[in-house]
């Protein structure tokens, strides 16, 4: 599972740049600061749990079956949160109205704070055995 991890965080990692890098100098002529700004918070969120799974990969004190847990959820909400962002923020460039996408974003973040609260939890139930 560290493995996998690994290369989940590598992937995450490498497209957040990729995207951050693309936003600071191609879309910075393009889009308006309000769209920046969202775009860059995707990019940023993207980031952190690119580390934040490879911080999980390497924690003993959780089991397999919790470090696939949590990568499932920060894999979801990674793609509903930052995916949702992107899209919404660069909607005006590509002619297609990604509104619908709105409510998504909440849902993501839901799935992030998850991620984050089941470590937690996972490794307090393993301190006291």
């Amino acid at each position: 599972m560290a493995k996998k991890l690994v290369a989940l965080a590598a992937f995450f990692g490498f497209i957040a740049i990729i995207l951050g890098a693309f936003g600071a100098h191609a879309l910075k002529k393009v889009l308006t600061v309000e769209q920046l700004i969202s775009f860059e918070t995707g990019v940023r969120y993207q980031m952190y749990h690119a580390l934040f799974l490879l911080l999980i990969s390497q924690l003993n004190i959780l089991t397999e079956k919790n470090k696939r847990t949590i990568g499932i959820l920060t894999t979801i909400g990674v793609f509903l949160f930052s995916g949702s962002i992107f899209l919404l923020a660069t909607q005006d460039l590509s002619g297609i109205n990604f509104k619908f996408l709105g409510p998504i974003t909440p849902v993501g973040g839901l799935f992030l704070i998850l991620s984050w609260f089941f470590t937690a939890f996972y490794a307090l139930k393993q301190n006291n055995n």
